[in-house]
């Protein structure tokens, strides 16, 4: 029994990369914002950095001042990632 419920979190935990879609972009008047939201989930591995407790594929209080508070500011403590309002928001 234990190694049927094993299976059964390592299946449902699997199923969360697999179905993440592999980018996401953003229309805003600075230009569309590309976010590559299966690079992001397999490097931090820990959904709720982004999403908290509004579990996956929603996430409480998304907006611009949000992705400017939250993604801004965890590029800029790990030193990875865009920083600058161009490297993010591309005009076609």
């Amino acid at each position: 029994m234990r190694k049927v419920i094993a299976a059964a979190v390592l299946i449902s935990l699997g199923a969360g990369t697999a179905l993440a879609g592999e980018t996401m972009v953003f229309p805003t008047k600075m230009g569309n914002v590309t976010f590559h939201h299966k690079d992001h989930q397999q490097r931090l591995k820990d959904c709720k950095l982004c999403h908290g407790a509004a579990g996956p594929g929603k996430i409480s209080g998304f907006s611009k001042d949000w992705a400017h508070r939250t993604c801004k500011a965890c590029h800029e403590k790990k030193g990875a990632g865009p920083t600058r309002c161009p490297d993010c928001h591309k005009k076609k």
